[in-house]
């Protein structure tokens, strides 16, 4: 896996989950890409889940701090799911396509709200932590121990700024995250209702979504994640979304 492209093809055609009683998820996808303007904007793509069907999400921050989740499944069944109660924001159900321009090129359009291309490419920082991700056994990706040593050497290599591969999600599930590999985003033009986001660039002050922190720089990655099971007893529910569409859009390579 080369490229970017390859790591989300390979994801599709190769979605074993890995064992556990837990909530789990492979895919691939834009950790998170800052833009000078404040704004923020992360992709998520997992083509298996444990716990329901393959989905496509996209988050994004306002220059505010307000965040709004959109995916192609309802929010109980998304990212709302873990991260809802973090905003005031309603999730919202559309259509997310994406098309791969080239092996390190890729464009994602929310329905004609969102219009967002990214260019990636591998650096040293994100060949080693690359090798590093790929050598780590299964067990390794579900100790703490070692995802603190990995988050702690993570943030300096990458220059992301914190990093946290585990702890607990707004809505009250922990989380354990598995990055495997990685490359950095070396451009992006993003309109949303024919705005533009501008120049990419580090926020002020370094956002996160309850132990979640979102990078500083632009990071693409493949791997695996795991929630703890919800219980409604114990976790804030997703509830509230509006949607315009319930299909889940197109995938070009």
């Amino acid at each position: 896996m080369r490229s970017p492209r390859d790591a989300d093809l390979a994801a599709v055609q190769n979605s074993v989950l890995p064992a556990g009683p837990d909530e789990r998820f492979v895919g691939s996808g834009v950790m998170g890409l800052p833009f000078a303007s404040g704004h923020y904007l992360a992709l998520r793509h997992f083509p298996a889940t444990s716990f329901g069907p393959r989905f496509r999400a996209l988050w994004h921050r306002d220059p505010l701090g307000a965040w709004t989740f959109y995916s192609t499944a309802p929010a109980q069944l998304s990212c709302a799911r873990y991260f809802s109660s973090a905003t005031t924001n309603e999730p919202v159900r559309c259509g997310i396509d994406v098309a791969w321009l080239s092996a390190w090129s890729m464009r994602v359009r929310v329905d004609d709200l969102l219009d967002w291309q990214i260019d990636m490419r591998s650096t040293p920082a994100t060949r080693l932590m690359s090798t590093i991700g790929a050598r780590l056994p299964e067990w390794a990706w579900t100790n703490r121990g070692v995802l603190a040593a990995l988050g702690r050497a993570a943030g300096p290599v990458l220059g992301v700024g914190r990093v946290g591969l585990y702890g607990i999600a707004p809505n009250g599930q922990y989380f354990m995250t598995a990055p495997a590999r990685v490359w950095a985003v070396t451009g992006s033009r993003a309109l949303l209702g024919g705005e533009e986001f501008g120049p990419i660039g580090p926020l002020p002050q370094q956002a996160r979504l309850g132990d979640f922190w979102l990078p500083q720089q632009g990071i693409f990655a493949a791997g695996r994640a795991r929630f703890e099971t919800f219980d409604a007893g114990r976790h804030r529910v997703a509830t509230g979304v509006r949607g315009t569409t319930q299909t889940e859009g197109k995938e070009s390579r």
